[in-house]
């Protein structure tokens, strides 16, 4: 055989394996940082996602995202051909080719929980992960209208859960609660989470993709909330390292009983989606991703050296917004710019921030 035909057929099977991939349809769970505008359907005038700057760069209008474009979601939807998948919430949308049931403001455990335990005071929606997990079993019925018919069709969709746990552990941080507490309350998160990929297995989901949560020590968010004149309180990098820990714990705990699940339900294909060495890679080396701006300040923001004011909140009087946000990793100082959503996302389906990535037989 002609070397020049050798390579052209393995070339060609490369290719071949590296896109057998396919699903009829994506479902998306999770708070805002997969949110496509559900919490904005009913009362737009009151959140900040529906104001501008919110989606100029890719949607050049607010849409209830958190960022200036695209998600992750989106850009993992547009990677199989598939529509953007819609808000759940929003009437008259053609949900057959996906949905998107995440809520900004989405938590694992209900809000009696945080009620009960006074630290309800920053959960603002009822978007629990169960709360989500019911929206789609009512939508079900009609997507599919035979069990075989749904257990084709579910068996071929990809389930993206998450990320779920992030607005959990920031109920007890914002409340002043200590670290100790956090951490005790770790495993009950993650049982919850699993909860919920077994309810969604039970359902007939097979490829699931469940992200771990970010490290929050580098939000400016948490970094102008929570800064401190002791320098041994960062890293070398300028994040904080107590609450980098806190999901850094989170995000074991997390993999080990993806681990077990994986074994309980061997026809499943479950990835974990490494959102933390994602964010921490654009920390480490910012210029690598063109974060000329870095990835400790946020875009859109009311001053100061993150860029962060809660008084003069992203979309409110009095702030301002860069003029190019691809040089930025933080949109508005605890979301991801589309562009760093791009890079999340090409890592989720190519490597080397899912294991397995998506797009593996």
């Amino acid at each position: 055989m002609k070397p020049s035909l050798l390579l052209s057929l393995l070339f060609s099977c490369f290719h071949l394996c590296y896109c057998a991939q396919s699903y009829d349809a994506i479902f998306s769970f999770g708070d805002s940082l997969s949110d496509a505008g559900n919490l904005i359907v009913k009362n737009p005038s009151l959140y900040l996602t529906a104001k501008w700057p919110y989606g100029m760069t890719f949607f050049h209008k607010p849409t209830g995202r958190c960022s200036d474009g695209r998600l992750f979601i989106d850009f993992l939807a547009e990677a199989f051909g598939l529509p953007l998948p819609p808000p759940s919430l929003k009437p008259g949308q053609d949900f057959r080719r996906g949905a998107n049931f995440a809520t900004t403001g989405g938590t694992v455990l209900d809000y009696s929980f945080f009620q009960r335990r006074g630290i309800a005071k920053s959960i603002f929606t009822n978007g629990s992960l169960d709360t989500q997990i019911s929206w789609f079993e009512h939508m079900k019925p009609s997507l599919c209208g035979t069990p075989q018919a749904c257990k084709n069709y579910v068996g071929k969709s990809l389930f993206v859960v998450g990320e779920f746990g992030g607005n959990d552990y920031s109920a007890f941080l914002f409340s002043g609660r200590s670290m100790a507490e956090v951490r005790a309350n770790a495993p009950k998160i993650v049982n919850g989470i699993v909860k919920g990929l077994e309810r969604l297995i039970g359902n007939g989901a097979v490829d699931l993709v469940v992200p771990g949560i970010l490290p929050i020590g580098c939000f400016p968010l948490y970094l102008q909330l929570y800064k401190s004149n002791n320098k041994n309180d960062y890293n070398r990098f300028g994040c904080l390292t107590k609450y980098n820990r806190v999901a850094f714990y989170h995000n074991q705990v997390l993999k080990m009983k993806l681990r077990y699940l994986q074994q309980r339900y061997p026809q499943t294909r479950i990835m974990y989606a490494d959102f933390y060495n994602a964010a921490m890679h654009f920390v480490m080396n910012p210029l690598k991703y063109g974060f000329t701006n870095g990835a400790l300040k946020a875009c859109c923001g009311g001053g100061g050296p993150y860029n962060v004011n809660l008084d003069r909140r992203c979309g409110q009087k009095g702030s301002n917004v860069c003029q190019n946000p691809s040089t930025f990793a933080s949109w508005d100082g605890i979301h991801f710019t589309e562009a760093a959503n791009r890079y999340i996302a090409t890592g989720l389906l190519r490597g080397p921030y899912a294991n397995p990535p998506i797009m593996s037989s």
